[in-house]
């Protein structure tokens, strides 16, 4: 009984996570607010009615997108933040963080920069809510390294809302960059293919550079001036 048992929970994960990559490749190209539950389960290959086994709705499929999006990418910069010392270190370490994880997770990404103000609203407020659990652990770890007399508790989340919304908007210019040199998905024969695939590669390393000097700049500027606040 429990190996059955085991078999069909197994089943069901399996197919839960069919339907979170079918909607997340379906949603490249379009938001949530005009994808149809059917064209993910055809494209998962199961019944509709198999989907509410799963999720309530399309929204309650979004808002677990958005959970599994934004999850790892906060905690990950938490301990970035708890684990280095000095600014620029932290500053480095954020930055190629953020740059790893659109690499990894570019679809997630394209969710969020085109869902946060989209046309689902279950979906806009569990990415606020994501986003503002994010500036509570940022602003938890910046309380020891700031001076309670000049850093009122509603400074330091405005600090932390700072960076967070840095961190969303970097993460959306990696993505840009990545988008304007895909690779050479048409490209005909072999050798062609890789001349134009190590062009179209280079330009968007040297993009990434650009786009991670740009962010590191904008973090130093932030740093500088949460090291001369109140200073006037």
């Amino acid at each position: 009984m429990s190996h059955r048992c085991g078999v069909r929970q197994a089943q069901k994960e399996k197919t839960r996570r069919a339907l979170l990559d079918a909607a997340l490749r379906l949603l490249e190209d379009q938001s949530l607010s005009s994808l149809g539950l059917r064209e993910v389960t055809r494209a998962v290959g199961v019944a509709p009615a198999a989907f509410y086994r799963h999720f309530r709705d399309l929204s309650d499929l979004g808002v677990a997108l958005v959970e599994e999006s934004l999850g790892s990418l906060h905690h990950m910069i938490g301990a970035i933040l708890a684990g280095q010392d000095g600014d620029a270190e932290r500053i480095d370490a954020t930055v190629a963080a953020v740059a790893d994880h659109v690499r990894r997770y570019p679809a997630h990404i394209r969710f969020i920069a085109r869902e946060r103000h989209g046309g689902v609203r279950a979906v806009r407020e569990a990415i606020a809510a994501e986003l503002d659990r994010f500036a509570d652990e940022v602003a938890t770890d910046f309380c020891p390294r700031l001076s309670a007399e000049d850093w009122p508790p509603e400074d330091v989340r405005m600090l932390a809302e700072l960076y967070v919304d840095h961190m969303v908007m970097t993460a959306t210019a990696f993505l840009e960059a990545q988008a304007e040199h895909p690779g050479a998905a048409g490209a005909s024969g072999a050798s062609g293919a890789a001349d134009v695939e190590g062009a179209a590669g280079a330009a968007g390393a040297e993009d990434e550079l650009r786009v991670a000097a740009t962010a590191r700049k904008q973090l130093l500027l932030i740093s500088l001036g949460r090291h001369h606040w109140r200073d006037g």
